[in-house]
């Protein structure tokens, strides 16, 4: 007759496939992290304000103007998708956005080299789409 021996039970956990798994989640946030940077690049003027009260629930259209005068709206869209758009297009747009959804926050991003008048003409622009309060987009001012 066989005697079976009895085995005890192992305490021991194996690690390997967790590391495996970790791996693979470093390497998808390695390439995917590059990708979630939104916005033009603007070099934003300095104000003593206090930071914007954006609720995260509603959602937000984000109006840029670059120094050289272009217009960019962004609702979702990252930086590598988005096209200058021409002030008429921009008005539009912000319209059919304000009548969809009236609640929108809309911040304007203008960048500290980029002309007054071509900034008065987009907030004049804004509040003919409907955007009666456009909150503006700073930096908070350095510290020597």
């Amino acid at each position: 007759m066989k005697v079976r021996k009895r085995h005890k039970p192992m305490a021991e956990i194996n690690v390997v496939p967790y590391i495996d798994v970790m791996l693979v989640l470093l390497i998808v946030f390695m390439v995917t992290a590059p990708l979630l940077n939104q916005g033009i690049e603007v070099e934003l003027p300095e104000a003593n304000n206090e930071p914007l009260a954006i609720d995260q629930n509603i959602e937000t259209l984000v109006v840029s103007i670059t120094s050289n005068g272009e217009y960019y709206l962004s609702v979702g869209a990252t930086g590598d998708d988005r096209r200058p758009v021409t002030l008429e297009t921009l008005g539009d747009q912000v319209g059919r956005i304000m009548s969809a959804n009236p609640r929108i926050q809309v911040l304007v991003e203008g960048d500290s080299s980029a002309s007054w008048g071509a900034m008065i003409t987009l907030i004049t622009t804004l509040n003919q789409a409907g955007v009666s309060n456009p909150s503006f987009i700073t930096q908070p001012l350095n510290s020597l």
